[in-house]
């Protein structure tokens, strides 16, 4: 069959708010023209984020009501490390509340002022634990994961001659480990190749380096691999799965993205040192090593959803549906991030604007306009999340000016994806009226998220 379907129905559902663009004029400047501030009874189809905002399956929500709400020892946690260790065959497994909390704990233990932590590209609340550590956060894309017009099957490998070159300069003893963010979501979701990842690990080894994975997404980029990368097309999503974590000492996640739950996180790893180190530091903030700041309820409906993420068939529907939406733009000449990655387009905003020069964040000017014209919220992942200014006042923007279309699992139908790709294309028609955006407010670290602007 040509027809591609969701395979799932649907059993419960929720009304989404239906907006007037008069309506929506007045809450983007309500929200300071940053999307992160508009309420979500404001927002028609939400692509702000794919992180917890997942439907949750029938077997989930069942499983949710056998959560055992003990303080330590809760049998859900056991169900939660099995399934785990099963697919990533670390020793320990220590959940957390979300990502960014096992970031925390884990900057926290290793890393120190003058400390350098290279990944093919941090993501912002990885960048921020870093540089909030005291430590440098230094990207190492390829060449080609750097140039959105240019497709290529894996964007967002690590830059092995650059990463030696790092070590060789700040020297080993100043590298507490590496990372590799698969799939690579600075980078446009790209995935990172299972050679790839051997070649690190085996550089990494030469300086005695741990290596480890932010593995949010590590489903969507074992897909990648058994479609794209020769040797693999006969393997399971779990076999490939294995592998990649083989190769990698330990691993952060945000479970809200590839554990298909709205909440959870954890830290692997088979250091036990390390292992007991972390627990300390998680126990202050987080809770029980045993529930790690989650309900346990939590960790039952986190322990279905990494079997169901493996699922070949719900894996095609979500790239696919990505790769829809990315169609349905190119055919009308929209400027993306190609070739589409597993859980978001990625609009280019220096191709999308290119009359509104980067200290103005064209893409900032195009997620505010989606809004208003579709009630459709975005976020921009460009210099406003990556640029900065140095010491001498000179803008640096970031490497690439990307406007992000997440979408969330199991969520939107494809009327849906119609809806956003109309609403896209509308705007990219009317491009030639975007107007160059200022910062009026920005906090010190993280700054998208509560940052305030007005039109230049």
């Amino acid at each position: 069959m040509k027809t591609s379907i969701e395979p799932f129905k649907i059993k419960t559902v929720e009304e989404i708010p239906i907006t007037t663009r008069e309506e929506r004029d007045i809450y983007i400047k309500e929200a300071f023209y940053n999307t992160f501030y508009l309420k979500s009874d404001t927002v028609t189809i939400d692509l702000l984020t794919d992180s917890g905002t997942t439907a949750m399956s029938s077997k989930q929500w069942a499983h949710m009501l056998d959560g055992d709400e003990a303080y330590a020892g809760s049998r859900s946690f056991f169900k939660f490390e099995s399934i785990l260790r099963e697919i990533t065959g670390f020793k320990h497994i220590i959940p957390t509340h979300q990502g960014r909390a096992a970031e925390r704990i884990l900057f926290s233990v290793i890393s120190k002022p003058g400390c350098i932590i290279p990944n093919n590209t941090h993501f912002d609340t990885t960048r921020g634990n870093v540089e909030f550590s005291g430590a440098t956060a230094i990207d190492l894309p390829t060449e080609i994961g750097t140039k959105p017009e240019i497709p290529g099957d894996f964007k967002g490998n690590m830059n092995i001659p650059a990463l030696r070159k790092l070590i060789e300069t700040y020297g080993k003893e100043n590298i507490p480990l590496c990372f590799i963010t698969i799939t690579n979501n600075t980078g446009g979701g790209q995935p990172v190749s299972m050679e790839n990842i051997r070649e690190t690990k085996k550089l990494l080894n030469e300086y005695g380096i741990p290596l480890f994975l932010d593995c949010c997404r590590f489903a969507e980029n074992a897909y990648f691999i058994k479609m794209r990368e020769e040797g693999y097309q006969d393997k399971t999503i779990q076999e490939i799965a294995q592998e990649m974590f083989s190769y990698a000492d330990g691993c952060t996640m945000s479970a809200k993205k590839d554990g298909l739950a709205n909440t959870g996180g954890f830290i692997g790893t088979n250091d036990d040192a390390l292992a007991e180190l972390l627990k300390v530091n998680l126990i202050v903030t987080e809770g029980f090593p045993t529930y790690g700041g989650l309900a346990r309820r939590d960790l039952e409906a986190l322990a279905i959803g990494f079997r169901e993420v493996l699922n070949y068939n719900y894996l095609a529907y979500r790239v696919g549906q990505v790769k829809y939406l990315g169609d349905l733009l190119l055919s009308a000449g929209v400027p993306i991030l190609v070739p589409t990655g597993g859980h978001a387009v990625y609009l280019d905003g220096a191709r999308f604007a290119p009359h509104i020069p980067r200290h103005q964040f064209p893409g900032q000017s195009i997620a505010c306009e989606i809004y208003r014209v579709g009630g459709i919220r975005v976020v921009e992942i460009g210099s406003v999340m990556f640029g900065k200014t140095d010491e001498s006042g000179k803008f640096i923007p970031a490497a690439m000016e990307l406007v992000r279309l997440a979408i969330p699992r199991r969520v939107y139908t494809k009327s849906h994806i119609d809806y956003v790709a109309e609403a896209v294309i509308e705007v990219y028609q009317n491009r030639e009226k975007l107007k160059g955006m200022r910062l009026t407010y920005e906090a010190p670290l993280l700054r998208h998220f509560t940052a305030k602007f007005e039109y230049v």
